[in-house]
């Protein structure tokens, strides 16, 4: 794919285009997104309008630097990802040991995908704060995250944010309502045992399980951006039911069972033990 693709941010890719083009391009992004959203694709599409030379600005996909780019192949980009549970200080160190280099490539820049970033540790985040500082010459870094929030403000305040949250449905979302009926749920004292029953079939299929962080994660934003008077949840409590589910989420992805992970953020957002009770 290239930029041109996606459609549904169309004013958003061509304002890239633009920045690419005019030499206008930042030195970091925050990619933030859902799972929907497919972010790990488009941080790639991304690169390759940045290398590109057959097509600047959107990336023609079929030149040799857009190929290597889609094989992880190209020389200057450097992905950093999670060891364990979270990217690590070494890592981070690691990485600027590389991006000090000049490009050797065709493309004149050096590329820093970390994905997750949201879980770098304190000190890896501050290490990286020194770069976003004062950047090496043409380099673009690249964090991508379900949640920008969980980066220290000042590593935010130095990246351009790219949100790119789906506002499409899921398979468990036919009626769309199945995050507002959850947490209906847990604030209105239902049973732990009933909330799980209504639960089950996410509980039974990974996937699904993660489809329902992402409605709930939607809907905790949305209850960011309207405040209780709409939606009965006040920013501070849905800034920390967004940590939760970001904490559930990891439990998924390292194999633990979904009804624990599931359960486990039901008692958590509804401050609950497992007869239903204000603990």
């Amino acid at each position: 794919m290239s930029l041109k693709d996606y459609m549904e941010y169309d004013k958003l890719t061509e304002k890239l285009g633009r920045a690419i083009n005019s030499g206008m391009l930042a030195h970091a992004y925050i990619i933030e997104g859902d799972r929907i959203s497919e972010k790990e694709t488009f941080v790639k599409d991304f690169a390759k309008a940045i290398l590109c030379k057959e097509a600047p600005g959107v990336g023609c996909d079929c030149c040799s630097i857009c190929r290597r780019v889609d094989g992880e192949g190209y020389e200057d980009l450097y992905l950093v990802e999670p060891e364990g549970q979270s990217v690590k200080d070494k890592q981070i160190q690691e990485l600027q040991r590389n991006l000090i280099n000049l490009p050797s490539g065709e493309g004149g820049r050096n590329i820093a995908i970390v994905e997750e970033s949201e879980t770098m540790t304190l000190r890896a985040q501050n290490r990286l704060l020194k770069t976003l500082e004062e950047p090496y010459p043409g380099t673009v870094i690249m964090l991508l995250t379900g949640n920008s929030e969980l980066l220290i403000p000042t590593v935010r305040s130095r990246c351009v944010t790219i949100p790119l949250f789906s506002d499409g449905k899921s398979d468990a979302e036919e009626e769309g309502t199945i995050a507002s009926q959850l947490v209906e749920m847990i604030y209105g004292g239902r049973y732990y045992y009933e909330i799980l029953k209504y639960l089950e079939p996410f509980i039974k299929d990974s996937g699904k399980a993660e489809e329902l962080l992402d409605s709930l994660e939607r809907y905790m934003r949305k209850c960011m951006l309207s405040g209780p008077k709409e939606t009965g949840i006040d920013k501070t409590t849905a800034y920390r039911n967004v940590k939760n589910i970001e904490e559930a989420r990891k439990d998924l992805r390292y194999k633990v069972s979904p009804k624990y992970a599931l359960g486990n953020l039901v008692v958590k957002i509804g401050g609950r033990n497992e007869k239903g009770s204000r603990s």
